[in-house]
């Protein structure tokens, strides 16, 4: 569903001194897109930095943020595509500012918007080592090989101005756990694999 843009708010852009700020703005409406309101602090500064009253700057956030979320939500991937969202009236040069601003990140808001939908926890990262288990008694001695794996877990993320955690856990598995698993493990390949090629 795409959401309403006020296009005339964007003009504020106009008042920018660089095409650093506007990058800058940018990405602040999308960090923020999916608040109604974005922070006030962050709403001053923007303010500031255009010249422009409170009201404008809260009004061009949300707009950028709507404009951005239109961009990835209708699958925009190139600037030819990102430069037909904006309307024909639209002033030119920041049409074109903006286009190539889009243009160039959006590889990045659309892996950054995945990332944070509410999903299962994912696997960053994982470690593993072989141990020996070794005990005795008068009886015999035991040798048991095991695979200790370390797991990095990066948790869904709780705001949208802060990285998510990430956790480790160790998980102690013997041969047979170890060959279970990565039968399983084997079967889940290629089923994504026979999903894939469809």
């Amino acid at each position: 569903m795409t959401e309403v843009v006020d296009y005339d708010s964007l003009n504020v852009l106009l008042k920018a001194s660089s095409k650093e700020l506007v990058l800058r703005l940018c990405n602040q409406a999308f960090l923020y897109r999916d608040l109604i309101q974005p922070p006030a602090e962050v709403v001053h500064k923007v303010a500031e930095g255009l010249t422009a009253s409170e009201g404008e700057a809260s009004k061009l956030l949300r707009s950028l943020g709507n404009l951005i979320r239109n961009v990835l939500y209708i699958g925009c991937t190139d600037a030819t595509s990102v430069q037909a969202v904006f309307p024909s009236d639209f002033h030119k040069n920041l049409k074109d500012l903006l286009t190539r601003i889009f243009a160039e990140n959006l590889t990045t808001w659309r892996n950054r918007s995945v990332n944070s939908q509410i999903s299962l926890p994912r696997l960053v990262d994982f470690d593993w080592r072989v141990d020996i288990k070794t005990s005795s008694d008068t009886l015999a001695r035991m040798s048991v090989p095991t695979c200790v794996l370390q797991l990095k877990v990066q948790e869904n993320p709780t705001r949208v101005d802060t990285a998510p955690e990430t956790s480790t856990m160790n998980v102690e598995l013997s041969k047979e756990t170890l060959d279970t698993m990565l039968d399983g493990l084997g079967k889940i390949r290629d089923q994504l694999n026979s999903v894939a090629q469809k």
